[in-house]
């Protein structure tokens, strides 16, 4: 087996990339797009940027600097140097690990399975179309002919930019030029989505007979999956971005990931670089040891620990300023992509504005807003048990189904539908995409009210906050920057790993401070981004199924000298959802015994005079053998070896007796 990182954790918008060969197949783990990278381009707006001028200082960066140029979208660089024919399976763990799919299936030679949530698919699919919905509108301000963000990659263009955009353009190594793309077609999208094969949760997959895929949830997101693998040789667990608990989806499912033989853990999307606690008798820095606490403590303590608690602190502080906003006549802009996140931020303004003296119109602004809450009502199978029960005692399942009916909640296509111009007042809550800054209605909205103190902004950490926010400068309104549960804290990830007990754990190189001390309780190793590592041959016994009436011939015998009991059996051999068989197959004549192992030469002797056969023995100059002469029934030669025992005789039953002889002496089957 052999991993590749192609490409490592940038937060939930921006999960790792893998592959990963497995019996010979080649299995991609996501497919991602860098959307934090459309910043360096000037949005379109009633103000109209051009190029810095030549006398530009390269360190100043200001609006002019921004790219104004349709744009371009940045892919996993190093997948584009792989040949597409040569991946076999792909495993889309969440929504936005599907977001580059389009750029990979259009390319000539493609023809890998792809597997999916039926969730993640779906929503993948929204998120995609609202992507190309939201370019559209860069196009339609260049016009029908093309501007070329190519003009910009010439080395003279490049060296006149400020390293800021030059580091998103080329990557920190300068090598990334080469993964920027146009983005694709709505054509792209449904070719794309075609070819994906959807499962639900814990749903087995058989790839070609030998490996089963199943997926299981994750708890991060509605539908989003953690993988399990099984095959002939090896059972894998990748671990994506995960969650014990969560206030929409469903919980983590660890338990089919235990015992795993490798355990690929890319979860690392909120890594904070290395947890320690200081030990009271000396000044030195001691990693957490989860071996210091028993397997029942460990499982205990961590499934007692809710995420979900700690979100909904954060979720009712940006109600909290959100009102604070709205009650000094400000409006709140949200650009948030996350739908579980969006979910339980209408169902908490909702309780924030019932018991406010204001009322307050929350809009809905996307191209695919109405379509993707109509969706969420009817995947009770997919959410938490909370939500389930709701369903099951006649209450709706989320509260935006009952705000839209009672017209709280307002959803619209776009910020220019007739029907929103007419029904417009202010103060509003508007949820609209992109959080990214640069597309869709948030980039109007924006320089609407970027002069007003009272007017609230509540981005998504993730994104260069400085370089989003700089075509809008001067900004008067207040800007709220919030991060979101997008992964376990590092310092429960080896209570998580030892609870799993995998008898091989593989890490991200930047983890390794923190997973060496622990390497004796929690066997790992370490990959590094752009390398491939390659892992020890599997010494595990594959197990054979053998037909009944195939069974029945069985005829053991006991190896000489050996506690093995062995027996020949001719049949045909069949691979089947992963697991080997042995069936019987019309009669043939069995061929001849095989015999192996080495011949004593005393041994011989004593055998041959017992069937009346006598010689003599004659070292000769052969490398680890002799030869024995035989003179009586008649003349023969025995000439024995390491690897071989030659009988010369003239005599065909005199030669028949000798290689009984040998055989006797010999394991045979």
């Amino acid at each position: 087996m052999k991993l590749t990182s192609l490409s490592q954790s940038g937060g939930y918008n921006l999960p790792p990339c893998h592959i990963i060969s497995l019996c010979g197949f080649n299995i991609l783990f996501d497919c991602p797009l860098d959307l934090s990278s459309l910043t360096i381009f000037s949005p379109i707006s009633a103000q109209t940027f051009t190029r810095p001028s030549s006398n530009l200082h390269p360190e100043m960066l200001d609006k002019t600097s921004l790219i104004a140029a349709e744009p371009y979208y940045k892919t996993v660089q190093t997948l584009h140097l792989w040949n597409v024919s040569l991946i076999d399976v792909v495993l889309i763990s969440n929504p936005m690990g599907m977001l580059g799919l389009p750029f990979l299936t259009r390319t000539e030679g493609f023809s890998a399975k792809i597997y999916a949530t039926e969730v993640t698919a779906k929503l993948g699919q929204l998120l995609m179309e609202d992507l190309v919905a939201m370019h559209m509108e860069y196009k339609q301000f260049y016009g029908p002919k093309e501007t070329s963000f190519f003009q910009f990659l010439k080395w003279e263009e490049l060296e006149a930019l400020p390293p800021a955009l030059k580091e998103v353009i080329l990557g920190k190594d300068g090598t990334e030029l080469g993964g920027w793309l146009p983005l694709y077609s709505s054509a792209d999208v449904k070719d794309c989505l075609q070819k994906v094969q959807t499962l639900k949760y814990a749903e087995e997959a058989c790839y070609n007979g030998t490996l089963i895929i199943k997926a299981l949830s994750s708890g991060l997101e509605i539908g989003s999956c953690n993988w399990s693998l099984q095959s002939p040789k090896r059972n894998i667990s990748y671990i994506s971005s995960s969650v014990f608990s969560s206030g929409t989806a469903m919980d983590f499912d660890f338990h089919a990931l235990i015992q795993s033989d490798v355990l690929i853990y890319s979860d690392f999307a909120s890594w904070n670089g290395v947890p320690c606690v200081h030990s009271e008798n000396s000044s030195s820095i001691v990693p957490l040891d989860p071996s210091a606490k028993s397997d029942n403590a460990c499982m205990s303590e961590l499934l007692d620990f809710d995420e979900s608690s700690e979100e909904t602190e954060k979720l009712n502080f940006i109600c909290s300023c959100s009102m604070d906003s709205v009650n000094a006549g400000g409006s709140v802009l949200i650009p948030i992509g996350r739908i579980g996140i969006i979910l339980q931020l209408l169902e908490l303004f909702a309780l924030h504005i019932e018991s406010s003296d204001i009322k307050v119109p929350i809009f809905i602004i996307s191209s695919v807003a109405e379509e993707l809450l109509s969706y969420t009502t009817i995947l009770p199978e997919w959410l938490c048990k909370d939500r389930q029960e709701k369903l099951y005692s006649g209450k709706p399942v989320f509260a935006h189904e009952e705000l839209i009916k009672e017209k709280k909640i307002h959803v619209f296509p776009a910020v220019h539908s007739h029907e929103l111009l007419m029904m417009w007042q202010e103060p509003c809550i508007v949820f609209s995409p992109h959080w990214s800054l640069r597309l869709g209605s948030v980039v109007h909205l924006l320089q609407r009210w970027r002069g007003d103190p009272n007017s609230l902004l509540v981005l998504e950490e993730g994104v260069n906050t400085d370089l989003a926010l700089l075509p809008f400068k001067p900004i008067a309104m207040k800007v709220l920057e919030c991060s979101f549960v997008s992964g376990l804290m590092s310092e429960k990830v080896p209570q998580l790993l030892k609870m799993l007990q995998p008898k091989l754990i593989l890490l991200p190189d930047y983890t390794k401070a923190f997973f060496n001390p622990l390497n004796d309780s929690l066997p790992c190793l370490f990959y590094t981004e752009n390398e491939t590592l390659s892992l020890p041959s599997s010494k595990n016994l594959l197990e054979l199924n053998i037909a009944t009436d195939l069974a029945s011939r069985l005829t053991l015998s006991k190896l000489k000298s050996e506690e093995l009991t062995i027996s020949r059996l001719q049949g045909k051999l069949i691979l089947d959802q992963g697991k080997h068989y042995l069936v019987a197959e019309s009669q043939k004549k069995m061929t001849p015994l095989v015999h192996w192992g080495k011949v004593d030469l005393q041994s011989l002797l004593l055998a041959l005079e017992k069937i009346g056969v006598k010689g003599s023995m004659e070292k000769v100059n052969i490398e680890d053998g002799c030869v024995l002469h035989v003179f009586e029934p008649n003349k023969a030669l025995i000439q024995v070896e390491e690897t071989k025992t030659v009988i010369g005789s003239d005599d065909e039953g005199l030669a028949s007796l000798i290689s009984d002889a040998v055989h006797s002496l010999l394991n045979g089957v």
